[in-house]
């Protein structure tokens, strides 16, 4: 709440209150009777993050340097902040590559204006480190690096998307009223010109997983046309942020180049 309350700024009371009212409609829209999504059981397995602090003080996972050191940007999930994903580059530098956040804090949906920020940042990292960047998105950042690498595709090495719903329907995932309510657009209604399943014209690799329990694996793994390859995994949704066979399939990738 506190970041759907930055976005109102310093907009009269009146015209807030009538803002926030017609975002709770959107979001109270009813799902598409023929669109799934994840089930309870499957949302309420998510709640394993709880244990993930716990877990992750006996946990060592064994990683082989890097053949060749790679630049790679992270971009965070939706209302997530690049600190949300720490630890995987943590474990992704340890390899030996170079890992760089993307530079807009919390991702609050898209805009021209920050697809524009990212442009220019990707730029700026490609030249720094002397050729293209690997990206690799979590859920809604996915969906940014998609975009992204279609509109700079000489910028990007490769596309590696972990749960974005990129595919099948866009309210086919437990999320998209929330998203609703912080963006104020609907999500198949974005503020960009976009085409989510449209493959972008560089290798674009699709980590999903079957115990997802926020976005449908349908949507996260894609037809053959819309990404090069579709790898499942076993981890939540926020699993993609630690599991350590998300790791160990990130730095595969990159290995492969």
């Amino acid at each position: 709440m506190v970041q759907l309350a930055a976005r109102f700024g310093n907009v009269r009371f009146a015209d807030r209150r009538q803002e926030i009212v017609r975002r709770i409609g959107i979001a109270a829209e009813p799902r598409p009777e023929d669109v799934a999504a994840p089930s309870l059981r499957r949302m309420l397995g998510e709640l394993d993050v709880l244990a993930e602090p716990v877990r992750r003080r006996f946990r060592t996972i064994d990683i082989a340097p890097a053949v060749t050191p790679r630049t790679v940007m992270l971009l965070p999930g939706f209302a997530t902040h690049p600190f949300r994903m720490r630890y995987l580059a943590q474990q992704i530098e340890r390899a030996g590559h170079t890992v760089k956040r993307w530079g807009l804090g919390y991702n609050l949906g898209p805009s021209e204006e920050n697809l524009q920020q990212l442009e220019a940042r990707l730029a700026d990292l490609a030249v720094r480190s002397g050729g293209p960047v690997y990206l690799v998105g979590w859920s809604l950042g996915g969906l940014f690096a998609r975009e992204l690498a279609k509109r700079r595709p000489h910028e990007v090495a490769k596309v590696v998307t972990m749960g974005s719903p990129f595919s099948y329907n866009p309210r086919a995932n437990n999320a998209w009223r929330a998203y609703h309510l912080v963006t104020g657009h609907r999500v198949e209604e974005p503020p960009i010109e976009a085409d989510l399943a449209a493959k972008p014209p560089v290798e674009t690799v699709a980590l999903w997983s079957p115990r997802d329990g926020i976005v449908h694996p349908r949507a996260a793994r894609g037809l053959p046309g819309e990404r090069d390859r579709a790898v499942a995994l076993r981890c939540t949704h926020l699993g993609f942020a630690y599991a350590p066979e998300v790791v160990s399939a990130i730095l595969r990738e990159l290995e492969a180049g």
